[in-house]
């Protein structure tokens, strides 16, 4: 199983408050911790959302909203992807990582879907288009 696992922005990253060196010496030996166990997949830190932009749909409409956004909470300063066996690994990986910002922070798990969990609905021609799209990104790293 996939998880993103979300690393939630505060005041202080969303101000462009950048780690401490200790910081980032921490959590770069967890993420070769998990690097080394098979679990990383990709990782990332996010920039500030005023420097962002987000598309609104609306039927055929698009909007483009310019950043910042005004809750905090529900945004991301950063990100992981890991393979785990269970959500229940994943809370655990997260339970052993440093508090990625200064005071309080919280980290949010989500499992990604994978294409049995579409149903009758992804039908094979369209597992063949995925599986060739992902062919063709893994080409291009």
């Amino acid at each position: 199983m996939r998880f993103m696992v979300i690393i939630k922005a505060t005041k202080d990253s969303e101000a462009g408050v950048m780690p401490s060196k200790q910081l980032l010496t921490e959590m770069g030996a967890f993420n070769e911790t998990l690097v080394k166990a098979g679990v990383m997949l990709a990782g990332e830190g996010l920039h500030a959302s005023s420097n962002g932009a987000r598309v609104k749909f609306s039927g055929n409409k698009r909007t483009v909203i310019d950043g910042p956004f005004a809750e905090t909470k529900e945004l991301i300063a950063g990100f992981w992807l890991w393979q785990c066996k269970s959500k229940a690994e994943a809370i655990e990986w997260v339970k052993r990582c440093p508090n990625p910002m200064e005071g309080e922070s919280e980290i949010e798990i989500r499992q990604v879907f994978e294409a049995d969990d579409f149903g009758a609905e992804f039908t094979p021609e369209l597992r063949e288009q995925e599986e060739q799209l992902r062919a063709e990104v893994a080409k291009k790293k």
